[in-house]
């Protein structure tokens, strides 16, 4: 009896987590859906835009690059993920994050 006991006390612990990882999952699922839906090309204008070359390594200056990838970071913190080194790309669940908020304000 003691160890179905055990045993039962592992499987609700498994089911536990697996249920926390599914909600986790689920609200992720559901942000990135959001974002997909924003983002998705609403017209013949948006799909020349798409097929039209990108510009030289030569026309690009450091800044441009520097502001496009601080505006990408920027980005998906907003969309709710992490950028720091800590949770890189995990969803944020409990609000701001501090790591990243220092990281942005760099």
């Amino acid at each position: 009896m003691e160890t179905m006991r055990l045993n039962l006390g592992d499987w609700k612990q498994a089911v536990k987590e697996l249920m926390e990882a599914n909600q986790r999952l689920t609200l992720e699922n559901e942000q990135l859906r959001k974002i997909l839906k924003r983002e998705a090309p609403s017209g013949p204008s948006s799909e020349k835009k798409a097929a039209g070359k990108p510009p030289a390594p030569s026309e690009i200056t450091s800044d441009e690059v520097v502001g496009e990838g601080y505006d990408n970071l920027a980005r998906l913190y907003h969309e709710g993920f992490h950028i720091c080194n800590v949770n890189f790309g995990h969803l944020r669940t409990e609000g701001d994050c501090l790591f990243c908020l220092s990281f942005l304000n760099k």
